[in-house]
Order: structure tokens, then C-alpha cells, then sequence
């Protein structure tokens, strides 16, 4: 391995160049403002707050970010396709399992929560594989199947097709294009960098979530449930166009992994080369790409042996598992919180969780790289913690009785959340503003611990475990959906049935009280579990 820094890899920005880059940030934000003022409806004066305050963040960042080089950009402009193509698809798992391959809707469910872990689990083994095969070749390979594993799910009318050759391999090819991207931003990011450099991967990647709502809408409103589109010969439904917008994202990546650098890492005076996979070039094609395909394999045997007896797997491990009751939020998020807006408000609540929800990622959008910058200078460690508390403090929102929140109802806060934002005529029930109150107060935690927990990972790892590292940092997730699968049937039962009498504060409490166990634990276990990261003192 050679660590003499190479000198002109990562020029400085020049002037004409920064301005140039403002130009496409001004632009870029004021289709955020147009999007938060029209499609959202916040109106016009919150839509140019919005924008304004991406533009301030973003011109911010440039000045932070110069110096680095252009791989980084194409990172985030990887991540951005990623997590559209994902959104999208992941949008339409459900409906495209039910209306396209004849599940019910318990069997869809089922076959969809199968199909999540499937994925996690693929997703922390991909990380060692990346150490081994390199970010190009890990990124192709995982683009190519999940290009490939769309076009079976979107031709084919056959179940066990369309799921042992589509659905579930996917699940494989969206795992290597996951902690492959934490790991770029590691390697091409200087340690001065990198936490802004992750906050803005973070905010980036809530903005292709946000993205894709407003993709999927417009999909939609071209092709009703009921209709067809016809490409090259095949009917399509709605759900199965979905799928083939979402491998058109997909497609757009090839041309940015293409100019990536591979084998280098980004250090404060340029890059410095690391190792990678052998090439062979003896023999016949198939014999090159077997001895090449066994060397992968030996590397990626020899690189997780390192991952489980490197010093800090064991603490990095628990600390993740703490983290994983915090995750519990964004599965309320996706899981809960329509049959619980249902239940105790009305059936006419189920259409407007989607709007509080995307409260959130415009929230994110804004402060993830701003939180960032400002605490920079700070441990993710110590970072991660306060998050914590401030996400456990946002369930007071929810655990407090529904009278404490009349008066912000009837006042100017009601009128704004419920008749501007969410478009109620009638009645408002405060459960709508104690929602979008208890969204605000998560936000600002996640904006604090979220995007520290994936820097944490990066930053303790060693030399040549950077995808492993970050691979692990999935397993929150995962502990998230295990949770709440196994936790919230019986909550949703017990303290807010569809009939009879409900308790739904309690649940909400239990559920607050869960998530302050993360950063409790955090604080009292950080002298054995917590360890030094790259570049703090």
C-alpha cells in the first residue's frame, strides 16, 4: 500500500467554478420551493423559506466542501438515483404483489416483510464484499441486478418467476448499492470534511424520498388503476410502470459509477492509493472470471474474519443495537401511524398521514446539513446521544391527553396546520396538530443523531473495512422492523382497538419511554463501548 499523497487529484475550487456551482444550487432550490409551495401546499411564503434556507446550507456547504474532489459529488448524485429507484419501487411492492400476482393482502405483507429482512441481512453482508471487490465493481454489480431482477418483475406475468428471479435477488442488488455509497463518502471525503459531508448524504437522500412522491403521483395520475401502458408489446399496470420508472433511475447510475475512483483514499493533502483485487489476465474468458471470482470470494472471507475480531466490532455492534430503538420511529411512521390516525380520528385521517409524514423529510432536507455544520467540531458519539434524548422527548406530543392541545387547535397553529397544510374543512382534531408537533420534535433529533450514526461507523473503522463498517450501521434498521412488527400488534390491540375504548396515550408513553432507553444506555455504557473516531482529539 502506498500512502504518498497524489498532489493533483483534488485541486481546490476555483472562483468562476464556485459561482458556476451556486448557479445550479439556485436553481435546484427554487424547484424545491416550488415544490414545497405548489405540490405540497404549504404555500408561497413557507415554500421560499424552504428554498431560502437549502440555498444558505447548500452555498455553505460548497465553501466547506471545496477542496474535495469530484467523486464525492457523484456519490451524492448516486445516492440521490438510489433511493428514488428504491422509494418508487418500495411504494408499489404491496399493490404490485395484489393486483399483478393474485397475493392477498396478509400474503403481500407477509411476503413483504420476508423480503425487508431478507434485505438487511444482505445488506451487512454486502459490506465485507464491497471490501473486497472495490466501490466500482460492488456498485456495477449490484446496479446491474437490480436493473436486471426489475425488468423480470415488470415483463412477466408468472408468480414464481416474477419473485425467484425478480423480487427476491433484488433484494441482493439493492443491498450492495447500500453501504457501498456510506463508504464512498468516507473514502473521498477529507476527516475535516466528512460530517458535513454526511449530512448533506443524509438531507440528499430524504430529498430523493421526498422525489419520488411526487414521481409516483404523476405516474398515477397518467395511468389510473384499471389501465394499461404499453411498452414494447407488454401491457403494463400502473403498479408495473412504477417498477419500470423506477429501473430507469436505476440505468441513469451506470454513467457516474463509470467515473469513480476506485482503490484510493481521501486524506487532507490528496488521495492515497489502498489495495485491490488482483486482475487476471491469463487463460480464456471463463477462466479470468472464475480466478477472479475466487479471489473475491477468498478476500471477502478474509475481510469479515477481520470485521468480527477487529477490536471495535463488539462495542460498534451494541452500540448499534441501542440505536435500533430509535429506528422505532420511522416504522411508526410507515406502519402505524394510518391505522392509529384512523382509529381515533376518522377514516378521512388515512389520506392526510402521508403529508404529516412528509412534515419530516422537508424538515430533514433543511436541517441535517445545517445541524451538521454547526456541530462539526463535536464527537457523532456525543452527537448521537443528545439526538436521542430530544427524539424520546418528542413522544410527550403524543403521550399528553388530546384536551391539553384544544387551545393550539383553535388558535392560529390549527388554522395553519389543519386548513392550509392539510386542507381540513371542517373540524380539526388535535391529534392532527399533536402529530405534526411530535413530527417536528423527532425531526430535530434525527437531524442530530441520524446521519452521526452512519459517520461513527465510517470513522472507527480500520484501514480496508470501510463498506464493513458501514454495512453494520443498517442494523438499527433491522431492529427497528423487528421491533415494531413484534411490538405494536399488541399495542394497536390493547390501547387503540378499532372498537371500543382506547387508551392511545399509554401506548404512546410506553413507546416514548422505549426510545429514552437508547440514549440512557449510550451515556452509561460510553466508557466501554464508545471508541476514538478519525480526526476528533
Amino acid at each position: 500500500m502506498s500512502d504518498t499523497p497524489s498532489s493533483p487529484e483534488a485541486p481546490e475550487s476555483k472562483p468562476a467554478s464556485l459561482t458556476l456551482k451556486a448557479i445550479f444550487l439556485a436553481l435546484f432550490c427554487a424547484g424545491v420551493g416550488y415544490v414545497a409551495s405548489h405540490k405540497l401546499k404549504l404555500g408561497v411564503l413557507p415554500g421560499s423559506l424552504v428554498a431560502a434556507s437549502v440555498f444558505g446550507v447548500g452555498f455553505y456547504a460548497l465553501i466547506k466542501l471545496r477542496g474535495a474532489p469530484r467523486e464525492m459529488g457523484f456519490t451524492f448524485g448516486l445516492k440521490f438515483l438510489s433511493v428514488t429507484a428504491y422509494k418508487l419501487l418500495n411504494f408499489t411492492l404491496v399493490t404490485w404483489l395484489m393486483h399483478d400476482l393474485g397475493y392477498d393482502e396478509v400474503g403481500a405483507s407477509s411476503m413483504i416483510v420476508t423480503w425487508s429482512l431478507f434485505m438487511t441481512l444482505a445488506t451487512i453482508v454486502a459490506g465485507p464484499v464491497t471490501d473486497a471487490l472495490g466501490l466500482r465493481r460492488t456498485l456495477l454489480g449490484g446496479v446491474a441486478i437490480c436493473v436486471i431482477t426489475r425488468f423480470v418483475m415488470v415483463f412477466t406475468d408468472n408468480q414464481w418467476i416474477a419473485l425467484g428471479a425478480g423480487l427476491m435477488p433484488l433484494a441482493i442488488g439493492e443491498a450492495l448499492c447500500t453501504p457501498v455509497l456510506v463508504a464512498a463518502i468516507r473514502c473521498y471525503s477529507k476527516p475535516s470534511q466528512r460530517t458535513v459531508a454526511f449530512s448533506l448524504f443524509y438531507a440528499l437522500m430524504n430529498f430523493g424520498f421526498m422525489f419520488a412522491y411526487f414521481v409516483s403521483d404523476a405516474v398515477k395520475a397518467s395511468l389510473p388503476v384499471g389501465e394499461t401502458y404499453t411498452i414494447v408489446g407488454t401491457q403494463l399496470s400502473q403498479h408495473s410502470l412504477l417498477i419500470f420508472v423506477s429501473l430507469g433511475f436505476d440505468l441513469l447510475m451506470f454513467p457516474l459509477i463509470w467515473f469513480l475512483k476506485s482503490g484510493v483514499q481521501m486524506s487532507e493533502v490528496g488521495f492515497v492509493k489502498t489495495g485491490e483485487i488482483r486482475q487476471h489476465t491469463e487463460g480464456n474468458l471463463w477462466q479470468r472470471i472464475s480466478s477472479t471470482a475466487i479471489d473475491a470470494i477468498k478476500e471477502t472471507l478474509k475481510t469479515l474474519r477481520a470485521l468480527v475480531t477487529s477490536s471495535g466490532f463488539a462495542k460498534l455492534i451494541i452500540f448499534l443495537l441501542m440505536i435500533g430503538l430509535l429506528k422505532i420511529v420511522f416504522n411508526i411512521m410507515d406502519y402505524v401511524l394510518t391505522p392509529f390516525a384512523t382509529r381515533e380520528i376518522g377514516p378521512e385521517a388515512a389520506e392526510r398521514v402521508g403529508r404529516l409524514n412528509a412534515t419530516n423529510s422537508i424538515m430533514i432536507l433543511v436541517l441535517a446539513p445545517l445541524v451538521g455544520m454547526m456541530t462539526r467540531k463535536y464527537a457523532s458519539y456525543s452527537m448521537v446521544i443528545i439526538g436521542g434524548f430530544i427524539t424520546a422527548g418528542s413522544f410527550v406530543f403524543m403521550a399528553l391527553p388530546p384536551a391539553a392541545f384544544q387551545g393550539l387547535t383553535d388558535g392560529w397553529l390549527g388554522n395553519v396546520i389543519g386548513r392550509d397544510y392539510l386542507g381540513i374543512i371542517g373540524e380539526i382534531h388535535p391529534y392532527y396538530i399533536m402529530i405534526f408537533l411530535w413530527q417536528v420534535g423527532f425531526s430535530i433529533g434525527e437531524a442530530f443523531y441520524s446521519p452521526r450514526v452512519y459517520e461513527y461507523a465510517a470513522s472507527i473503522s480500520p484501514p480496508g473495512q470501510e463498506a464493513s463498517y458501514s454495512s453494520l450501521s443498517y442494523i438499527p434498521l433491522l431492529v427497528g422492523k423487528l421491533s415494531v412488527g413484534a411490538m405494536f400488534a399488541g399495542l394497536l390491540t390493547k390501547y387503540c382497538p378499532e372498537e371500543g375504548p382506547r387508551d392511545s396515550p399509554t401506548m404512546w408513553l410506553i413507546v416514548g419511554l422505549m426510545v429514552l432507553a437508547s440514549p440512557i444506555a449510550l451515556f452509561v455504557l460510553s466508557r466501554f463501548i464508545r471508541v476514538k473516531e478519525e480526526g476528533r482529539d
